[in-house]
């Protein structure tokens, strides 16, 4: 695998961005006719984390060599990949520009549907399913992990502040976001209505952590609209130790289920 970073003035932030990228093996062939598209995993962190995450804390390069993908690792800071109402395109970022920037500098990142992967812890895996979900044409499989899938829970600690300039200068609690294009709940019956096709779904949790409800929330509404998808839980609280395992499965499941 190679490693880079990949520093660029986005047009859609408006300022410089920094993204870790690993590369297979593939990337380095020099002909054309040799060079077989492979599979990019963007891969996402979660609120107190960034673009380095994954890679301090978690052994993701060795899954990635071993599934010869591709993997890009951006910072969003709290944004929780939204495009922010004050004016900060994050969601467009991850799910139009990055990809698209990525598959120029580095030759060889498939542009099909079925090649682009997208994944992520905690607020990571809202945005990766809030991803999947807005851009399903882009995006062929997803995976949260420890989710924080219920953003308009009744009991979600929010700070209001920030959460203002994310989603609505008038919002007052939490729960004002139900029903809107920022909960994700909503997003789920809306694409089943449209007869929209949804990415493969991993989805795990851990029996300790305290985001188990909303993501058993999440797994009962697609059970009920039949909706293909794996949900797991085991043991496990909100920490790395339990991220950099059920990456592996994760991977697993989702490449397995690209290639039948």
């Amino acid at each position: 695998m190679a490693f880079l970073e990949l520093l660029y003035r986005s047009d859609v932030l408006k300022e410089n961005v920094t993204v870790n990228v690993l590369l297979p093996e593939e990337a380095k062939r020099q002909s054309e006719e040799e060079m077989a598209p492979y599979k990019t995993l963007y891969l996402f962190h979660g609120l107190s984390g960034d673009r380095s995450t994954w890679m301090r804390q978690m052994s993701i390069e060795r899954y990635a060599a071993e599934h010869r993908i591709a993997v890009v690792m951006p910072s969003v800071g709290r944004s929780w990949y939204t495009d922010t109402v004050d004016g900060r395109g994050y969601l467009t970022f991850v799910t139009e520009e990055l990809p698209n920037v990525c598959r120029g500098f580095f030759r060889g990142m498939s542009e099909k549907r079925e090649d682009n992967l997208v994944a992520g812890l905690s607020m990571g895996g809202y945005g990766a399913v809030k991803a999947a979900l807005t851009r399903p044409d882009r995006f062929g499989a997803c995976a949260s992990l420890s989710g924080a899938l219920d953003i308009a829970s009744k009991t979600r600690k929010i700070c209001l502040e920030e959460w203002r300039g994310i989603f609505g200068f008038d919002l007052q609690s939490a729960v004002e976001l139900k029903g809107t294009k920022h909960d994700i709940f909503e997003t789920v019956r809306q694409n089943h209505a449209s007869g929209v096709r949804f990415p493969k779904l991993y989805l795990w949790c851990g029996t300790e952590d305290h985001l188990l409800e909303a993501n058993r929330d999440f797994d009962t509404l697609l059970n009920e609209l039949d909706i293909p998808h794996c949900y797991e839980e085991s043991e496990g609280d909100h920490s790395a130790k339990w991220w950099d395992l059920h990456i592996q499965d994760a991977l697993h499941f989702l490449l397995k289920e690209q290639r039948d």
